[in-house]
């Protein structure tokens, strides 16, 4: 494509570029040489600045953040945020989509991000044969950045605890999800026994004695369920979720014998898992077990065995070739004439093109 534009201009006109603008501009970019676009790039950055300043201030006064509990218990979140802000929150989404739901090398990218070298039914939202849709993927993604922002502290050095989510939950529903008995967030909302059972896998433990008319008798010391000396060493041994399929690195510890019913907090009874599938362990029916030979067996909720994951396919042994082949098969065709402009060597006159191209000019 002779008279293309090169990289230097590329990178310059797409600081402006708007698709009712590109075709214009495109022009200069083949006409012109690289000093040529730069030159008329800042003066069309001095049109846009007036303007810029006007909306933003406009954006500002507008930002918003509504946030109310529905009438089924669900959270219901609405915002308006400033474009740069929204721009953070974005790629904070995207960055913890991409690290709950990230599949290997050769997978399918389209919706929900479906692998078809993972088993039906490990799929961490719904932990179902149906990958989770965008929008479940996108909630999920904003839990994860929450317990994170919780977990470190928002404020430079201020300690995880000053931000926590409390569950209230009698012991006896700890030991048998079926017993009767209160499980509880701190501001009164149910979730199930199997869900506090899941929390308490990896959690701050504070336990209480009370009396029959329920006033506090005696209030014990908090630990955690797994110290962090045991906790460093299993993400050491485990390095990521070990669902299979997954390999994800934020995980939870889990008791593959919960320490309700007896089982020891101890590296054989520990295995990492991430919280979806922390959450597949314990609410969605699956099981795993430890083998006598320290292997991991996973079943399915009807109890198949899960199979491993296959091997992700290989990157190619020579990937500019591969690069070059799939150029040519959409028939690009790059030469040392491709980038060259159409300039003349007359003088550029950076006011007259600003006028002629920016459509806020004049």
């Amino acid at each position: 494509m002779p008279g293309a534009a090169g990289y230097a201009k590329v990178r310059a006109l797409t600081r402006v570029a708007a698709p009712d603008t590109e075709e214009r501009l495109l022009g200069v970019g083949r006409a012109g040489t690289a000093e040529h676009v730069e030159r008329i790039i800042r003066g069309w950055r001095r049109v846009d600045k007036k303007a810029e300043a006007m909306e933003s201030a406009k954006r500002h006064a507008g930002r918003a953040l509504h946030l109310y509990q529905d009438e089924d218990g669900m959270v219901v979140i609405r915002a308006r945020l400033e474009p740069e802000l929204g721009a953070v929150v974005r790629q904070a989404l995207d960055a913890a989509r991409e690290a709950l739901y990230q599949r290997a090398r050769g997978s399918d990218t389209g919706a929900g991000m479906i692998n078809k070298n993972v088993p039906a039914g490990t799929f961490p939202a719904d932990v179902s044969a149906e990958p989770p849709t965008m929008a479940q993927q996108q909630a999920d993604a904003l839990g994860l950045l929450a317990e994170t922002a919780l977990h470190h502290g928002i404020e430079p050095g201020a300690p995880g605890e000053r931000y926590q989510v409390v569950v209230h939950v009698d012991a006896p529903v700890l030991t048998d999800p079926d017993a009767p008995g209160q499980s509880v967030l701190d501001d009164g909302v149910h979730i199930s026994a199997e869900a506090s059972r899941r929390v308490a896998c990896d959690a701050t433990r504070v336990v209480m004695h009370h009396d029959p008319d329920g006033q506090v008798t005696e209030v014990g010391a908090r630990t955690r369920t797994i110290p962090p000396a045991l906790r460093r060493a299993l993400h050491y041994r485990d390095r990521a979720c070990r669902f299979p399929g997954c390999a994800r690195r934020f995980g939870q510890g889990h008791h593959i014998r919960h320490w309700a019913n007896g089982g020891p907090t101890t590296l054989s009874n520990l295995a990492l898992l991430c919280r979806w599938h922390h959450r597949a362990v314990h609410e969605a029916g699956y099981q795993m077990e430890r083998q006598p030979n320290g292997e991991l067996r996973f079943l399915r909720p009807d109890g198949r065995l899960l199979p491993d994951v296959p091997s992700p396919a290989a990157v190619p042994a020579d990937p500019v070739h591969a690069l070059r082949a799939r150029h040519d098969a959409q028939g690009l065709r790059v030469d040392a004439r491709t980038a060259m402009p159409g300039w003349l060597g007359e003088r550029l006159d950076v006011g007259y093109a600003i006028d002629v191209l920016h459509p806020l000019a004049g």
